[in-house]
């Protein structure tokens, strides 16, 4: 079944996370994606070797492209550069501040040479402002746009324990091209779009945002609970299994109530009635859900949970998750062998889900140098 972006011909030059991954998922839908490399290749292949002695980011991220090695400070190897953006439907390139268009191939210059060319720019702080020209990486983001004042204990701030700020750019960059491709349809004419990683993780904390401005609330840091919601938290089991519980409403409190903590009396009580006065006293509400969680086994306390039908979920190692039964997995090709990884999130019923395999490092080269030479 063919992808929905084949024939659809996307330059990347790219580095790290944010910008592999959209690309990376551009390839998936079929797209086919020239990543172009420096000769020392994406420092992200020597993050770790835990895939098979390759890197973990890497594989994840550069399936089913195509690596070129080129140094742009040599002519002809810009020239094969301008000759690829000629013919691509997108440009992708998330290089240091100003650096693309130092090389020569910035976003500008090419959209007026090109105009039907998709160009997007992923940065640190994007193309305004007193920090246009920052270097940014995912962690340093995280602190600054207050992601990590409000993740963690309230002993410290924390760190998301993935590459939240890499990813959820990705995410964004990925829409705004699939959008700029389906306006070209319409209009002939291409896009140029500026995704940031710092505005990515400023728009992902609006609500925080909007308490403190609007309300005077500052948003604490409580580890796995919610400053609005109780009882919602990590509880205890008998057996020492953490179990975390989310009720969103009165209505999933009473359920709670009368399934689960075997306290019918509870919902009508003034001092737990509600949600605000349930948080008002979490201390309260905490050692209510705790006393019965403590006295039960997990697999009990999981039947009285599901028959309630009250959303809970067990506190996962890493190894929970490899043997998870929701877990679905697909295999990449790679030059150390297969790897397996989380199937995407978006499926499409009746397709078969499409990875190909990860390139070493310029392998596809000499092909595309040849394909695109100079007539």
């Amino acid at each position: 079944m063919p992808g929905a972006l084949d024939g659809v011909l996307v330059v990347s030059v790219e580095q790290a996370v944010a910008a592999p991954y959209c690309a990376a998922r551009l390839a998936d839908a079929g797209a086919r994606v020239l990543k172009i490399e420096r000769p020392e290749g994406d420092f992200a292949r020597a993050y770790d070797k835990y895939a098979n002695g390759l890197s973990s980011y890497f594989v994840w991220l550069n399936r089913g492209k195509e690596s070129v090695v080129l140094d742009f400070r040599t002519p002809d190897d810009l020239a094969l550069l301008h000759r690829l953006i000629a013919r691509a439907d997108v440009l992708i390139q998330n290089l240091a501040p100003g650096a693309a268009a130092r090389a020569g191939f910035g976003s500008a210059d090419m959209r007026r040479r090109h105009p039907r060319l998709i160009a997007v720019d992923v940065s640190g702080y994007g193309e305004f402002g007193p920090y246009r020209t920052r270097r940014a990486y995912d962690l340093l983001v995280q602190a600054e746009s207050g992601l990590a004042s409000i993740t963690g204990t309230e002993h410290a701030p924390g760190r998301v324990g993935v590459s939240a700020t890499d990813i959820g750019t990705g995410m964004y960059a990925h829409a705004a091209v699939l959008e700029a491709l389906i306006a070209r349809q319409r209009t002939g004419e291409g896009r140029t779009i500026s995704v940031s990683l710092f505005s990515a993780m400023a728009e992902w904390m609006t609500v925080p945002l909007i308490a403190r401005d609007q309300g005077g609330y500052d948003w604490p840091r409580l580890g796995l609970t919610h400053p609005f919601i109780a009882p919602y938290g990590v509880y205890s089991t008998g057996d020492g299994v953490p179990v975390l519980i989310s009720i969103q409403n009165d209505r999933e409190f009473v359920r709670l109530c009368e399934g689960v903590l075997e306290r019918p009396d509870l919902p009508s009580d003034p001092d737990f009635a509600t949600n605000v006065a349930r948080n008002s006293r979490r201390d309260a509400t905490n050692a209510l859900v705790q006393s019965c969680f403590g006295a039960l086994a997990f697999t009990a306390l999981a039947e009285r949970l599901d028959a309630a039908q009250i959303a809970w979920a067990r506190v996962s190692s890493i190894a929970d998750l490899s043997s998870h039964p929701q877990l679905r997995r697909r295999a990449i090709g790679t030059e150390a062998g297969e790897t397996l990884v989380p199937a995407p999130a978006a499926a499409f019923e009746g397709e078969p889900e499409r990875f190909g395999d990860v390139p070493r490092l310029g392998q596809h080269t000499e092909w595309v140098r040849a394909e695109f030479a100079a007539s």
